[in-house]
């Protein structure tokens, strides 16, 4: 497919295109939704799922979502209902008006109570297995099953071979849920294909990005001490599925043509898995990054980066990386960032990667093969005229992704669901099948 037109305004170093302008939200798999007009008068929305300060994607997912609805349809009929890890509380902004101890049953059916008591008209579930409590997270179906009002619920991880939990689980959500809304076409078809779930209760729409200037990286190296580097970027929660260690490999073949390369890994270390094993993963790439005499070249920002930094970081970058290991990962959020932020995007060909990157958007790469990134690297570092291209085709194709366009098509669905509640859904069992290594890795990371 050819690149679209595409113009670049020298005075305000900002792409246009009339392209740009489309939207791109889809209800299911064809039909398109339409986005929302402001509501006549104010709906009570509540959201539930985890919020920042406590660190990890849906939580950020979540605060930037009710920031887009808040600036789009106003704060005061918003809230949230958050979920607390263990025994940690956090410092919520006002908004967060409930929280739920995540492996305490009582404390869903508590926040079941205060929603129906607070004159909700209807509640946004965030969904992922991880988050909740029980098996495969089942604690969240005792606060469904218990709400008067209707429910949307936005689908973070779809498997394509859930085991019987996570179908049961599945199943129970999309029965109770008036609309499913997914960030990708390939979940739409999983959920049509081995849920059951009918297409015209799917709505498609993307991951949210925000509204980034497209900006040369060199005006962003400074921050990071980075001036006349060739700058690669890996940013998010650190676990073993995320492949660092293959771009570390790639390294030393990177630096035999490009000698100023410097590879940038920045986040903290996922909670979960630092609560497991502390930070064994970190110390392990730094040692590999020692083995290969790298370590020099291989910079690591241990820390949650903190949104009014995100840009700052992600605009540095020449290259994004991801190089996740495994297939089954249907969203993410990093890499709908690194479109926005027009960056030139080598990926492994994971779900997500594998659909927004299509097109000549990025370049794939097979999985855990360091020889590959590499050669893609060194190709994109030697042809300017090549990165420029992939930085122009991500940044004008994730224009519609920005977060005031998703507020609108989320209050589309909330509409919606509120003025036509559905009948109690008739969805077929799930296809039985295994639960891929692969795809447990996903959940449990």
């Amino acid at each position: 497919m050819a690149a679209p037109n595409t113009t670049l305004n020298s005075q305000s170093n900002r792409l246009t295109c009339p392209e740009a302008r489309r939207p791109v939200f889809r209800a299911g798999s064809t039909s398109s939704l339409q986005l929302a007009p402001r509501p006549q008068r104010p709906v009570r929305i509540a959201v539930i799922g985890n919020h920042l300060p406590r660190q990890c994607g849906i939580a950020t997912f979540t605060t930037d979502l009710c920031n887009a609805i808040a600036a789009e349809y106003g704060a005061a009929q918003l809230s949230v209902v958050a979920i607390n890890d263990g025994q940690s509380s956090y410092r919520y902004p006002e908004r967060v008006r409930f929280e739920i101890s995540e492996g305490n049953l009582a404390s869903y059916r508590m926040a079941a109570e205060f929603l129906n008591a607070g004159n909700i008209d209807l509640v946004c579930l965030q969904h992922e297995y991880g988050i909740f409590g029980g098996k495969s997270g089942d604690y969240i179906i005792e606060l469904l099953k218990h709400l008067k009002m209707p429910v949307i619920t936005t689908l973070h991880t779809v498997l394509r071979e859930p085991n019987l939990d996570q179908r049961d689980v599945m199943y129970k959500i999309a029965a109770r849920s008036e609309r499913l809304i997914v960030m990708s076409q390939y979940s739409s078809r999983v959920l049509q294909e081995v849920f059951r779930v009918p297409a015209e209760k799917i709505d498609l729409i993307p991951h949210g990005i925000p509204n980034l200037p497209f900006e040369h990286p060199d005006v962003h190296k400074g921050a990071f001490s980075c001036q006349g580097k060739s700058v690669l970027l890996t940013f998010g929660l650190l676990s073993p599925n995320k492949g660092f260690e293959s771009v570390i490999k790639a390294m030393p073949r990177i630096l035999a043509s490009h000698s100023s390369a410097v590879y940038m890994i920045a986040g903290a270390t996922h909670p979960h898995v630092r609560a497991r094993e502390g930070d064994r993963y970190r110390f392990e790439l730094q040692a590999l990054a020692k083995k290969l005499g790298v370590e020099r070249q291989v910079l690591f920002i241990n820390r949650f980066v903190a949104p009014e930094e995100m840009a700052a970081l992600v605009g540095s970058a020449d290259i994004y990386v991801t190089p996740y290991c495994h297939e089954a990962q249907a969203v993410s959020g990093t890499l709908a960032y690194a479109l926005g932020a027009g960056k030139a995007i080598i990926s492994t060909p994971y779900w997500h990667a594998a659909e927004v990157l299509d097109h000549g958007r990025g370049l794939l790469v097979p999985f855990q093969s360091p020889a590959a990134i590499a050669r893609a690297t060194t190709t994109l570092l030697d042809d300017d005229e090549a990165r420029q291209t992939l930085r122009k085709r991500a940044y004008l194709y994730a224009r519609p992704m920005v977060w005031n366009h998703v507020a609108q098509s989320y209050m589309a669905v909330i509409l919606r669901a509120r003025a036509y509640p559905a009948e109690p859904a008739r969805i077929g069992p799930a296809i039985q099948t295994n639960t891929s290594q692969a795809e447990q890795r996903v959940v449990n990371a």
